[in-house]
């Protein structure tokens, strides 16, 4: 079992970050001799084909295995919702936790459906983040405690980690995050999250706005900037990622939310997100833009926006599909099938 590192400061979660492991070459050199063998054309199954190499690539080991999918959804409580900028109050936080736990969500329909195990993780949900138009959101120790959370929830026996969230502000937190990456302009990072009309969203705008300017001086890499504009949740997430690369755990990414959590990494280690995937393309207006940004293409877009993870796990067909294609199918030799031509 691999043991995760102290973890007390963000200058701790720094340090790991210089040192992640990179991709298992052997592995991902299994995968290239096998895949041109089967029956089919070279190249024929696309993506699937690449999502079967990444998954041995980054699970370490050959041939790759889908048999035990985890999703992790992390709630959290953002006080930020003070200054109005959610069309739900932020008891349904808590009130959609007890749905995830009675199995009423839509999220554990689909685990259901596909065979995930599901993990739903409370971030101290009586203690939101303070409102970041006011305070930074959290303390240096309070972020690396929910990152530290996060690096230890991943079970090292997960043949993939999908990580989502549920917590009314987040799509808030995550334009302001995203703005203070990457700049821009306030309102196209935001959406209507939960439902906002269009005054609402300019609202939103306005106050992810204050945050972002009251903070430039003191936002000196990713992990700054998650202190102080991001949610426990966000953080837990960030720190799933980590601790699913120590782990050799591949990693599929939901929406806007789960994508922002990972765009705080590559600022301290440009390959820090090599292990992940992206499910889905959210309908929330930023999450398009965060994709071309991080240089992510993600697996399908079906019109979602929920969040709870619900995109991740959806991408595991896929990825069991690829998987499947590239272990059990017959080689040329094995159906006695003739290859191409030498004069094609």
């Amino acid at each position: 079992m691999n043991k995760m590192p102290t973890i007390n400061t963000l200058d701790d979660v720094r340090q790991i970050l210089t040192e992640l492991p990179g991709p298992d070459l052997e592995a991902a050199g299994a995968a290239k001799m096998r895949e041109p063998q089967l029956t089919k054309p070279a190249g024929s199954l696309g993506r699937l084909e690449q999502l079967a190499a990444w998954t041995a690539t980054w699970q370490g080991r050959y041939p790759p295995r889908m048999k035990n999918p985890t999703a992790h959804v992390f709630a959290g409580n953002h006080g930020v919702v003070a200054q109005g900028v959610s069309a739900f109050p932020q008891d349904v936080t808590k009130q959609m936790v007890a749905n995830f736990e009675r199995g009423g969500a839509a999220i554990n329909q689909m685990c259901k459906a596909l065979g995930v195990n599901l993990c739903v993780e409370q971030m101290d949900l009586d203690n939101p983040t303070q409102d970041f138009t006011e305070n930074p959101a959290m303390t240096d120790t309070e972020c690396a405690a929910a990152i530290a959370f996060g690096m230890n929830v991943v079970d090292e026996t997960s043949d993939v980690a999908c990580l989502g969230e549920m917590g009314i502000g987040n799509t808030t937190a995550s334009a302001a995050i995203c703005l203070a990456l990457f700049g821009g302009s306030s309102l196209q990072w935001c959406g209507p999250g939960t439902g906002l009309d269009k005054p609402g969203i300019g609202r939103k705008a306005e106050v992810i706005g204050i945050g972002v300017k009251l903070y430039k001086g003191h936002m000196h890499d990713g992990l700054d900037v998650m202190r102080c504009l991001g949610g426990r949740e966000m953080a837990a997430i960030t720190g799933a990622i980590i601790g699913a690369r120590l782990k050799k755990v591949p990693v599929m990414l939901d929406g806007f939310v789960s994508t922002t959590a990972a765009a705080v990494l590559p600022s301290l280690n440009k390959r820090a997100l090599d292990h992940c995937k992206v499910g889905h393309v959210s309908q929330e207006p930023g999450h398009k833009i965060l994709l071309e940004k991080l240089g992510k293409v993600a697996l399908q877009d079906q019109n979602m926006r929920l969040g709870e993870c619900t995109g991740a796990v959806l991408a595991v067909a896929l990825l069991k599909a690829a998987v499947a294609c590239h272990n059990d199918m017959a080689t040329f030799a094995e159906a006695s099938v003739s290859t191409k031509s030498a004069e094609n």
